[in-house]
């Protein structure tokens, strides 16, 4: 299907996939101030409100949007960053037209979920216990879990109480960039009903790979990002202190750095 996108700043092009399953390419935002030295292509995913719903949420439909999307550009070869589930749809293109991507910057993601990542997330969470939106970020978080939630209104909200989460240290004034008031719910349900394990693939990378997280990521944290580093063939890490999930919000300057001369050299 052709997936719509937003064009944002001046400079080389840079496809950019959000995460979910389900957000669109606003919630990156101008990913820290990158749009400054790059062109962004926001994308709009599959399921969005400005793409559509489709037929299926699996990865290989994610692909095959981001081969239809290239083609139609006329670029022989993309720089691709993906966030969160979009850098997991980013790295499974990448194994796939392995001769289309020209740089891969996987950005706050995971290529499956291991024990280390899960054992990492519990850790990480108990450690914010005391904090004053701990107890409703848990029970969205439970209910997320659960697929507890059928509209995109419910799952919206869900997400915005668990947002805090998401930070290595939550602040309100990062309220208006996460909150959202509408978000689908088939393309998590069938995520989070069979996650895939994209690890083997990924040895089928050949492009340079930025891996870049939090080090205070619950979700996709240090151990997520030595897993990646470890099957994807030409990955270096960048772990970002003072940071969460949400790296381009928490540490702008250093995110939008760390990408810029990674794409540049």
């Amino acid at each position: 299907m052709a997936i719509k996108y937003d064009r944002r700043g001046e400079g080389p092009l840079l496809l950019c996939h959000p995460g979910g399953p389900g957000f669109s390419g606003k919630e990156l935002g101008d990913l820290g101030g990158l749009g400054a030295t790059r062109t962004l292509l926001l994308l709009h995913p599959r399921g969005t409100r400005e793409s559509g719903p489709a037929d299926s949420y699996a990865l290989d439909g994610y692909v095959a949007d981001l081969e239809e999307l290239r083609v139609s550009l006329g670029e022989e070869q993309i720089d691709l960053l993906g966030f969160s589930h979009g850098g997991m749809v980013a790295a499974a293109y990448a194994a796939a037209h392995p001769e289309r991507v020209r740089k891969l910057v996987f950005a706050s993601s995971l290529l499956a979920v291991s024990e280390d990542m899960t054992a990492e997330a519990e850790r990480t969470l108990a450690g914010k216990s005391g904090e004053p939106w701990h107890a409703a970020a848990m029970a969205a978080l439970a209910r997320e879990e659960a697929a507890d939630y059928a509209s995109p209104e419910e799952l919206a909200q869900i997400w915005n109480d668990m947002a805090p989460a998401y930070f290595s240290q939550w602040d309100e004034r990062y309220r208006p960039a996460v909150t959202i008031e509408w978000l689908p719910p088939e393309p998590l349900k069938e995520f989070n009903a069979a996650i895939p394990d994209i690890r083997e693939a990924a040895r089928a990378i050949t492009a340079p790979t930025l891996v870049i997280t939090g080090r205070d990521d619950f979700i996709c944290g240090p151990a997520a990002a030595a897993d990646a580093a470890d099957a994807i063939p030409d990955a270096e890490v960048m772990l970002l202190d003072g940071a969460g999930h949400m790296t381009f919000l928490e540490q702008p300057v250093a995110f939008r750095n760390t990408v810029e001369a990674f794409l540049s050299s």
